[in-house]
């Protein structure tokens, strides 16, 4: 496996590391597989060292994460907002995972800012804007859960890397990739899976548990979202979803349960540009996914406030709904010759 990471910048994280007496470790709001993967897999791995460190997250985050080892433990700023201040005002060690800008953990975002301690952030999405004492921003790595195993391993530290680790890391890798099906095109990517699998993982089991305890009524969501909001735009190779506070509702939403919904008009033919519109309270959010050389995240930092990856990417607006869609559907003759190559 290549040492990809800065000589420099991994004595600088063996040193905090030995120097933290109280670490918190965060992931952005609405956690996924990758920033749940990253911060339980590096919390077990720093517990393993003796080291008292805890895990806060914005908000709560998807039921079929819920069986990784210590989340549990995971507080919800969101719902404790006292305890949890106390634990960022007690730590000297902030670790924040799988986002690059403050304001991608939203109502937590203050605290972060005004941490007094020693800041770290790891992450794979590009143009970081938060500043910390020591940043791990590495865009090309798939994951930020490949990025903590190759930090750990580089840092001489792999053998703090557990069964219970190695199933979140392994957790975010493959949720993050699509089940390894894109951004996953580099050779010490499955040998980190090796890796992962001499800890002792069962990946059938990891990938059972992800992938196979859909309840009801997120499968109902699924088919309303194909049969009633699926709308395929040919003449642009492009496919969106739309799904309203209301809709939302009468399946009974639970976080997560969109998860991997923006994929599937890219699953039809000729399809490169595919969109979700959820409505969440005052805002509509935006999941953005493109094939090829399509930049969804010049698309979504252009016109939704948003960013990501080149061919995953977020977004936000306050317009309603129907308002989003229509100015969507407005820019789309802008980039018909991107589109149609």
């Amino acid at each position: 496996m290549d040492k990809l990471i800065d000589k420099k910048q991994i004595e600088l994280f063996n040193s905090v590391v030995e120097e933290a007496q109280k670490i918190v470790i965060v992931p952005h709001v609405n956690p996924d597989g990758d920033a749940i993967g990253a911060a339980l897999g590096l919390w077990q791995a720093l517990k393993n060292m003796k080291k008292h460190v805890e895990v806060v997250v914005p908000n709560d985050f998807p039921e079929f994460l819920q069986w990784i080892n210590g989340s549990s433990g995971v507080l919800d700023f969101e719902k404790d907002k006292v305890k949890a201040q106390d634990i960022f005002d007690g730590a000297d060690t902030l670790i924040v995972v799988d986002f690059n800008d403050f304001e991608r953990a939203e109502h937590m975002s203050g605290t972060l800012l005004g941490f007094k301690g020693t800041r770290v952030m790891i992450d794979h999405h590009p143009q970081p804007v938060a500043k910390c004492e020591l940043m791990f921003s590495y865009p090309e790595i798939s994951s930020t859960c490949e990025l903590i195993f190759r930090i750990l391993s580089q840092a001489g530290k792999q053998q703090f890397i557990d069964v219970n680790s190695a199933e979140a890391i392994f957790t975010g890798m493959m949720t993050d990739t699509g089940n390894f099906s894109y951004n996953a095109n580099t050779p010490d990517t499955y040998h980190i899976i090796g890796e992962l699998l001499k800890k002792g993982i069962d990946k059938d089991k990891v990938h059972s548990n992800v992938y196979h305890t859909f309840s009801e009524n997120r499968w109902r969501l699924i088919g309303h979202s194909l049969k009633e909001k699926m709308v395929i735009l040919p003449e642009y190779n492009t496919g969106y979803i739309s799904l309203s506070n209301e809709e939302l509702a009468k399946f009974d939403f639970q976080p997560g349960d969109t998860e991997g919904l923006v994929n599937y008009p890219l699953m039809v033919k000729d399809i490169v540009f595919s969109v979700l519109f959820t409505e969440k309270d005052d805002l509509v959010k935006l999941s953005l996914r493109s094939k090829g050389e399509f930049s969804a995240n010049q698309f979504a930092r252009e016109h939704f406030n948003g960013g990501g990856h080149n061919n995953a990417a977020g977004g936000k607006t306050t317009l309603k709904i129907d308002e989003a869609v229509e100015k969507f559907r407005s820019l789309l003759p802008q980039y018909l010759s991107s589109l149609k190559s």
